[in-house]
């Protein structure tokens, strides 16, 4: 039995994950009452949790590990989906500071 299949290793991702789906609940809630979501892999110890409101607005909260990002999207009642492309990327409304952002970057500012 490896050190990531031990029941406590399993009970420390599930309050890990129910602590994370908390926020995405609340972010479901002021956008909508419910979102759509994408985990992605940022690295060795972290992993990206892409939410997109009912509304368009969009956000993210970062999590440990894939598995606990993974419950905490699956805790917190999101439609899953497996890349940021499609119907969901048109779903996004950006704003001002999103494209002045954008714009600064391939500008160089």
């Amino acid at each position: 039995m490896s050190a990531e299949t031990t029941p406590a290793a399993d009970a420390r991702t599930e309050r890990r994950a129910k602590r994370i789906a908390k926020n995405l609940t609340g972010f479901a809630a002021q956008h909508g009452g419910s979102a759509d979501a994408v985990v992605e892999y940022v690295g060795a110890v972290a992993t990206r949790i892409v939410v997109v409101g009912a509304d368009g607005a969009w956000g993210d909260q970062v999590a440990p590990s894939y598995a606990v990002g993974r419950r905490a999207a699956e805790l917190a009642g999101l439609t899953l989906h497996d890349n940021f492309e499609g119907e969901l990327a048109l779903k996004v409304k950006t704003g001002p500071y999103e494209w002045k952002r954008m714009a600064g970057i391939q500008l160089g500012g």
